[in-house]
């Protein structure tokens, strides 16, 4: 990593130094495909927005993971009315929230006054007990609330290789268009130098009295021709190159502008190794599309277990056992626990459960509802799959055909080359036979750049980009 960050560092010093030239400059720094892919990969915004997306639900598990904090609280509650004191409350607390719904409790008690109300015992007293509810000991809301924020992280997490993915093919394409558009401008360029010397010699076999002058006019035309391909071919690049430009990002957040001085490594247009189909169909099922559809189809099954806790009548008990004093004595015989404590009870039975029935069947519906979606992605995923592994099997196969295309137009314009050259062919016939060729020779490139771009389809078919 610390070798790859410094070669990162050398490119963006070198785009930086290009961009802010007023002038352009011989030194030509190559861009690879590693390179490129570390730079999105790494700074991208929308790439970093998505990592943060994660962070975010790493926060709200801790922030939900905070109703389990233990609470202290206190109440002063006092009255004094001309000179005489009505009453006075303190009451100091502390409740110990646990994962099996029972809150745990403890503090002490000043009553003090000549009016306090009946129920209350004067003097200082202390306390220990619990405080639950019978449909909350098997599942409660809290446990549910910190389950869920678990499962969204894991959504969020395949929600982020969703992004990636989909940000890396994008960026795949702008990088395999610009390297097609700058091979395209190579060879026409190579072509153009050909042709001016061709018409430096027919001009000097004219001169010589072994052409005729329509031949340097023919030349001429013909090099003409291939001027106006390559201000085309030029253009193609720049704009692409201006494409590539939404893809460079330095860690400060600060888009680098493409130029001139920045070319493809070129030798990276190498033979893709094609996976099975069966290997690319199995890590479709691990696509972050059906990841992030079984996390929630997870978090809907918490949602419904709640649900049936709702169909448990509701008993609330909250029991304390008293003592005199601020102590901490509270041995559990039977004499104190018939004399010293204070219990309270609460039951709640709705007489036709609807809202209990209606929110467990809304709960199994969401489910239903998101499981059909996930099998129809699934084979939504799976029919793209197969149609990139066929379109890249079909493009090797063209391929294959039009490498041996290529190489019998070279030989056909090689020999017309030599026999114009010992005036046995005329410069119609060779201009044809290289016409033929760059044809071909551009028509393989397009092939070979579309192979690339439908790998990378391929790859991101199968969420294998993120």
């Amino acid at each position: 990593m610390k070798r790859l960050r410094n070669r990162l560092l050398l490119l963006y010093t070198f785009i930086a130094c290009c961009s802010v030239r007023s002038k352009a400059t011989d030194t030509l720094r190559h861009l690879s495909k590693d390179e490129f892919v570390s730079i999105v990969k790494t700074y991208h915004p929308t790439v970093r927005q998505a990592g943060i997306g994660v962070q975010k639900a790493k926060a709200d598990i801790l922030k939900t993971r905070g109703v389990f904090d233990p609470v202290a609280e206190g109440r002063l509650d006092r009255k004094t009315f001309d000179g005489k004191l009505y009453y006075s409350y303190f009451n100091p607390q502390i409740t110990i929230p646990t994962w099996y719904g029972i809150d745990i409790k403890a503090g002490v008690e000043e009553v003090i006054g000549d009016r306090v109300t009946s129920e209350a015992t004067l003097g200082k007293t202390s306390y220990v007990g619990i405080k639950f509810s019978s449909n909350s000991l098997l599942y409660d809301g809290r446990r549910a609330a910190l389950q869920q924020a678990r499962l969204f992280k894991e959504q969020s997490e395949a929600e982020r290789r969703l992004i990636i993915n989909d940000v890396m093919y994008d960026a795949f394409s702008s990088y395999w268009n610009w390297v097609r558009e700058y091979r395209n401008y190579r060879i026409i360029s190579e072509v153009i130098a050909v042709n001016e010397a061709r018409l430096s010699f027919t001009r000097t076999e004219y001169e010589q009295g072994s052409r005729p002058a329509i031949d340097t006019t023919e030349a001429l035309a013909q090099l003409q021709t291939f001027y106006v391909q390559q201000e085309n071919a030029k253009l193609a690049y720049l704009n692409a190159g201006l494409s590539l430009s939404n893809y460079l990002w330095t860690e400060d957040n600060i888009p680098v502008y493409w130029n001139e001085s920045i070319i493809p490594d070129t030798s990276e247009l190498q033979e893709w190794t094609t996976p099975s189909l069966n290997n690319l169909l199995s890590l479709a099922t691990s696509h972050p599309k059906i990841d992030a559809l079984s996390s929630k189809i997870s978090i809907l099954e918490v949602d419904k277990k709640l649900k049936q806790q709702y169909f448990i009548p509701k008993l609330s008990l909250s029991a304390n056992m008293l003592n005199k004093g601020y102590t901490t004595d509270f041995t559990p015989t039977q004499t104190f626990l018939e004399n010293n404590h204070k219990i309270g009870a609460t039951l709640n039975i709705p007489l036709f459960y609807r809202d209990a029935i209606g929110g467990y069947r809304m709960a199994k519906l969401k489910i239903a509802e998101t499981e059909l979606e996930q099998s129809n992605q699934l084979l939504q995923i799976e029919n793209k799959v197969r149609s990139y592994y066929n379109e890249v099997l079909a493009l090797q196969r063209q391929i294959d055909i039009y490498t041996e295309v290529y190489r019998n137009n070279q030989k056909l314009f090689h020999g017309e080359q030599f026999r114009f050259r010992n005036g046995e062919s005329s410069l119609f016939i060779l201009n044809s036979r290289e016409n033929k060729m760059l044809e071909t020779s551009l028509k393989l490139l397009e092939l070979k750049m579309k192979l690339q771009k439908s790998y990378v389809g391929l790859l991101w078919a199968a969420g294998q980009l993120g």
